[in-house]
């Protein structure tokens, strides 16, 4: 199913007197603050997420999973719905294929259909958390990080493999996320570990073409839960400062313990010149992977506003690979993100509200009430007119939610694909 333009303008049509008033509103009182509307819409339009490829149909717990009708059954699907996506919100011109679960048959083909969508390819992903059909090793005990050579050269060379599959797509970027740990005290050594990652990394690291980057995620837990090898952004820093220049540290939300300040830490690799990518999702407990900004929406408002600055401040940090990251174990998997994409939009577009100058200011007077009250004006300004214009203006949806569902889309989607595919991910 594609969407054509016409579709979506007539949906927009009845909501277009009641927008423009909305945005009449707004951006004369913003103006009046010194506001630059037009440079902040520019920015929105600009600003582009990846859509991972395992997060297109219903996702799952070790207790169930609940299908949803109409799930991409193959690539070429799974790009045709993040055109859906990107043609409605105008801010998914991208896609995160995950090795092995998405390897093209045909790269002519699958780059054909992705560039009549306007969909760039992304950082790639490696699978080294799982054994795969007919490998000789097992992953059961580590991959990179594994006491036997054969284990770990078995993953290196999938690395470099997966390397190889995004530069025939044109990606330049590769996500290392190891699932390597113990989950027993005394099981590992944890200096052996760390020292045979490493060592994996670097050759992974001689493999990565001039222009490319390595991306070294971490998580302080799970699935294993005593230790992972890849903790902290600590342990990841460290480890891309060995490989070279273009390793990078990536930043997970979820992959962090409750009530860590990631703000502060995207903030310092942004000095740094490290931060290379940034996932998103949220909540409650752990790795939930829900909504973008569906329980702390305050949170990710802090860590935009200190991306914000490092990108106006930091030239030494590169432009950051940014992509969601999330299941979608109850909701249609599309409206998730499309919901997601409007969090983070909002979220940016927020942090874009707040005068740095007067924040420095402030912060060098010390004075504490201010710097709040700077904050919190902008955190608490609806901007979800600004993302509506910057949409109408790219040719997308005033509404992306009550888009999709006026067009009907799962039905359609349901009608071409049948009720009971099922798309290869989490």
């Amino acid at each position: 199913m594609k969407i054509e333009q016409n579709h979506i303008q007539d949906t927009n049509k009845e909501d277009l007197q009641s927008h423009q008033e909305q945005f009449d509103f707004l951006s004369n009182n913003l103006a009046k603050k010194g506001a630059d509307i037009k440079g902040i819409i520019n920015k929105l339009k600009d600003f582009q997420v990846a859509i991972p490829s395992w997060a297109l149909g219903a996702g799952g717990t070790r207790f169930g999973r609940f299908s949803f009708y109409g799930e991409p059954s193959s690539l070429e699907q799974k790009i045709q719905d993040v055109g859906i996506l990107h043609a409605l919100t105008q801010t998914a011109g991208a896609v995160s294929l995950h090795i092995p679960w998405d390897i093209p048959e045909d790269y002519y083909a699958i780059k054909d259909i992705a560039n009549g969508l306007d969909i760039k390819f992304d950082a790639v992903n490696s699978n080294t958390f799982q054994d795969q059909k007919n490998a000789k090793e097992s992953y059961k005990f580590g991959s990179l990080s594994n006491t036997s050579e054969a284990v770990r050269q078995q993953a290196i060379q999938h690395n470099l493999d997966v390397i190889n599959i995004g530069d025939k797509l044109g990606s330049k970027a590769l996500t290392v996320w190891l699932a390597d740990g113990s989950s027993f005290p005394g099981q590992n050594n944890f200096q052996t570990a760390f020292q045979n990652t490493q060592d994996s990394l670097i050759e992974i690291y001689k493999g990565l073409p001039d222009d490319w980057k390595m991306l070294v995620e971490y998580k302080p837990y799970e699935p294993n839960f005593y230790s992972t090898v890849i903790q902290d952004w600590g342990a990841s820093l460290m480890l891309a400062n060995g490989c070279g220049d273009k390793a990078y540290t990536l930043v997970d939300l979820g992959h962090h313990l409750p009530n860590s300040n990631i703000e502060q830490i995207v903030s310092i690799l942004q000095l740094k010149g490290k931060l290379g990518g940034f996932h998103f999702n949220d909540s409650k407990y752990g790795d939930d992977d829900l909504t973008v900004g569906s329980i702390k929406p305050y949170a990710l408002f802090l860590i935009f506003n200190e991306l914000v600055y490092g990108m106006e401040n930091n030239p030494n940090n590169p432009d950051l690979a940014w992509m969601i990251d999330a299941s979608h174990n109850i909701k249609d998997p599309l409206e998730d993100l499309i919901q997601s994409l409007e969090a983070i939009q909002e979220a940016y577009a927020k942090a874009l509200l707040i005068d740095q100058s007067e924040l420095k200011a402030a912060q060098l007077d010390n004075d504490v009430v201010k710097c709040q009250e700077i904050l919190q004006g902008a955190y608490r300004t609806d901007v979800r007119p600004l993302l509506a214009k910057a949409r109408l203006e790219s040719g997308g949806a005033l509404s992306p939610i009550n888009a999709y569902r006026s067009l009907e889309v799962r039905n359609q989607l349901t009608k071409e694909r049948g009720k009971h595919t099922v798309a290869t991910g989490l």
